[in-house]
C-alpha cells in the first residue's frame, strides 16, 4: 500500500515503525504534509538567520519567536488545523524573503533557504519531497530527526518563557543554527551525535529559562494538596501547559460565577503561590490527556486547550472546545493573542455561564509541589533519611502517559517498589501512580511531583544538588535510577539534557523511539547505557539488586 504520509515522532507511531496512512494521534495525511513543509521552511529561514549573524547582522526577536512557534505547532497532538499551519508557512516564507534580501553572501544556500513560492497548489508536491524519508541514509536520517525532535521540545520551553517576556538569545541562536545543520549533507554521523549532545546542553539552558520565567512570575511551587472533586457552579477546564494563559483566565473570571479547573499537565498550576489567591480556582478534573474524550464529556462546560495534547474531539463536546497559542483543531474556536498581548477570554466565559456544573467523577485530594526549591527546603530531612537507610533509592519516573495498555507497567512498577524507595516525577506520567496510596517515609511522601514535563529541570537540579551534598564526583554514583516513560518531543529534549549532564543507564519505555536506527541505538547503548524496559519483576531485580 502506497504511503500517504510518514511520521514516527511519537511513541505510539504505528507498529513502532511509522504512521503511513493516518496518524495514530488522529493527524490526517494532509496535515502531516503541511507540518513537514512548515518544518522545512523553518529550517530554511534558520539557515538565513545563521548566515546573517555570521555577517554581524542582528536578527529581530520577532523572528526567534516565529521559529519557536513554528516548531511548537508541529509537536504531537498540538495542531490539527491545516489552514492554520498553511498560514504559518506563508508567514514564514514572507519573512524569509525579507531576510534573504539582507544577506550579503547567498552562495551555497540550500533549497530550503531559497524557495520563495507562494503558490498554495505547490505545497502538497513540495511537502512530498522534503519529509522525513527525503534523507536516504538511515543513520543520518535518524540523527537528524533526533535533533529536530529535541529542538521541537526546546521550542516548547522557549515559547512558554517568551509568553512571560523572558528570552535567551543564546538558546535561539543555537536552535536556529542546529536546524540549519540538519540540512547540511557534509556532516558525518559523529558530528551529528555531537550535535545531539549539544542540543541537550541547550535543552538544560532552555529549561532553566522557563523555570526562571515561571518562578519569577508566580513564585516557587509549594507543597500543595489539590482537590479532585467538583463544586456546584459552572466551570472552565484548562488543559495544556501555558501558565500565562492560566493567569489571564483566572483574572478574567474573577467575580463571574465561573469556576476554573485544571486538567492533565495544568495540574501543577495549583502549586504556584500566585494562583492560590483566586477562590474560584477549585481543583483538578480528570487524569492524563488521553482520557479526555470521557472527561471532557462529563465536565459539561467549555475546555481551553493552551498547547498540546489534543485528542480529536467527539462531536458531542466539540463546540465546547477552544484552542489558543500553538494549539488548533478545525471547527473549534481559536482565541488569538501574541506574546505580551492580553487575550480576550470573554466568549469562553459567557459560554461557561450557559453550562451545567461539572459531573463529579472522583473525590479527595492529591499532593504535589516538590520542585527543586521545595525539595531543597526538605534537604536535611531527605539527607538524614538516606543516611539512616530509611530511603535507599530514588526512582525517576518522569515523562509522559499514553493510551497503550503496556503503560500499565508503570502503575504496577510503582506498586511493587520497595517501601524505602521514593519516586521523583514530572509530567503526565504521574497519573499512572499519583492517586495510589503509597504512603510516606517519615514526613516525606513516596511520590514527589515536581510538576509539568516543563518542570523536568527540577529533577536534574535535585540530582545535581544531591551529588554536591554527598560529595560525589559522578552523578551516576547517586542512589538514583531512571525508569522514564516517553511519548512526544519534550521527552526527547529531556533525554538529551540528561545525557549531556552525564546521566547513564536510563531506561526508556514502553518502547524505544522508532526514529532511532539500530546503529544509533548501539551508540546510545555503548556510550550511555540506554535500555528499554522488561517485566516489572525483572526490572525490580535489575534496579534494586545489592
Amino acid at each position: 500500500m502506497e504511503n500517504k504520509m510518514f511520521c514516527y515522532q511519537c511513541q505510539e507511531t504505528a507498529g513502532c515503525k511509522g504512521c503511513t496512512q493516518v496518524g495514530v494521534c488522529g493527524k490526517k495525511p494532509e496535515v502531516a504534509a503541511m507540518q513537514d513543509l512548515l518544518v522545512y521552511v523553518t529550517k530554511g529561514i534558520s539557515v538565513i538567520t545563521t548566515r546573517l549573524r555570521a555577517e554581524g547582522k542582528e536578527v529581530e526577536k520577532e523572528i526567534n519567536h516565529l521559529v519557536t512557534l513554528n516548531l511548537f505547532t508541529t509537536i504531537t497532538n498540538a495542531n490539527f488545523d491545516e489552514d492554520a499551519i498553511v498560514s504559518r508557512i506563508f508567514t514564514t516564507l514572507e519573512k524569509k524573503k525579507e531576510l534573504l534580501g539582507q544577506l550579503d553572501n547567498k552562495e551555497g544556500l540550500p533549497e530550503a533557504a531559497l524557495w520563495e513560492s507562494f503558490n498554495r497548489d505547490e505545497f502538497a508536491s513540495k511537502a512530498n519531497k522534503v519529509g522525513v524519508l527525503s534523507t536516504q541514509n538511515e543513520d543520518i536520517r535518524s540523527l537528524r530527526e533526533l535533533i529536530t525532535y529535541g529542538l521541537k521540545g526546546l521550542s516548547a520551553y522557549s515559547k512558554h518563557a517568551n509568553a512571560l517576556l523572558e528570552d535567551d538569545e543564546q538558546v535561539d541562536v543555537f536552535l536556529q543554527s542546529a536546524l540549519a545543520k540538519t540540512l547540511d549533507d557534509n556532516l558525518s554521523v559523529d558530528e551529528l551525535v555531537a550535535l545531539s549532545l549539544e542540543t541537550g546542553k541547550y535543552g538544560v539552558n532552555g529549561m532553566a529559562l522557563l523555570d526562571r520565567a515561571n518562578t519569577s512570575a508566580y513564585g516557587n511551587p509549594e507543597i500543595t494538596k489539590v482537590n479532585i472533586g467538583v463544586g456546584n457552579r459552572p466551570g472552565i477546564l484548562i488543559s495544556g501547559h501555558d501558565l500565562r494563559d492560566m493567569e489571564m483566565l483566572l483574572r478574567q473570571t474573577e467575580g463571574t460565577g465561573v469556576d476554573i479547573y485544571t486538567h492533565s499537565e495544568m495540574l501543577p498550576a495549583h502549586y504556584y503561590p500566585a494562583f492560590k489567591k483566586y477562590p474560584h480556582f477549585v481543583g483538578n478534573y480528570g487524569n492524563a490527556w488521553w482520557k479526555q474524550k470521557e472527561e471532557f464529556e462529563s465536565f459539561n462546560g467549555p475546555i481551553l486547550m493552551t498547547t498540546n495534547c489534543i485528542v480529536p474531539p467527539k462531536e458531542s463536546y466539540k463546540e465546547r472546545l477552544y484552542t489558543t497559542g500553538a494549539a488548533g483543531y478545525p471547527g473549534c474556536k481559536h482565541i488569538p493573542g501574541g506574546i505580551g498581548e492580553e487575550k480576550d477570554f470573554s466568549e469562553i466565559i459567557e459560554h461557561a455561564k450557559r453550562c451545567a456544573p461539572p459531573t463529579e467523577i472522583e473525590t479527595g485530594e492529591i499532593i504535589g509541589g516538590f520542585a527543586h526549591n521545595q525539595v531543597f527546603a526538605l534537604a536535611d530531612q531527605i539527607v538524614d533519611a538516606v543516611k539512616s537507610g530509611d530511603i535507599k533509592k530514588f526512582v525517576v519516573m518522569a515523562g509522559c502517559d499514553g493510551r497503550a495498555k503496556s503503560r500499565n507497567y508503570y502503575t504496577e512498577f510503582a506498586k511493587a517498589l520497595p517501601k524505602d524507595a521514593v519516586i521523583l516525577t514530572a509530567g503526565c506520567a504521574k497519573y499512572k501512580y499519583n492517586k495510589l496510596n503509597l504512603g510516606t517515609i517519615g514526613d516525606i511522601p513516596r511520590v514527589l511531583d515536581a510538576g509539568q514535563c516543563n518542570d523536568s529541570y527540577s529533577l536534574a537540579v535535585i540530582a545535581l544538588k544531591l551529588k554536591e551534598i554527598f560529595g560525589l564526583d559522578d552523578i551516576n554514583d547517586l542512589p538514583i535510577v531512571y525508569n522514564i516513560s516517553w511519548y512526544e518531543q519534550k521527552a526527547v529534549i529531556v533525554l538529551l539534557a540528561l545525557l549531556y549532564l552525564g546521566v547513564k543507564n536510563i531506561h526508556l519505555g514502553p518502547t524505544l523511539p522508532a526514529f532511532l536506527s539500530p546503529n544509533v541505538v548501539n551508540v546510545l547503548v555503548e556510550n550511555f547505557g540506554i535500555a528499554g524496559i522488561g517485566s516489572v519483576e525483572d526490572d525490580l531485580k535489575l534496579f534494586f539488586e545489592e
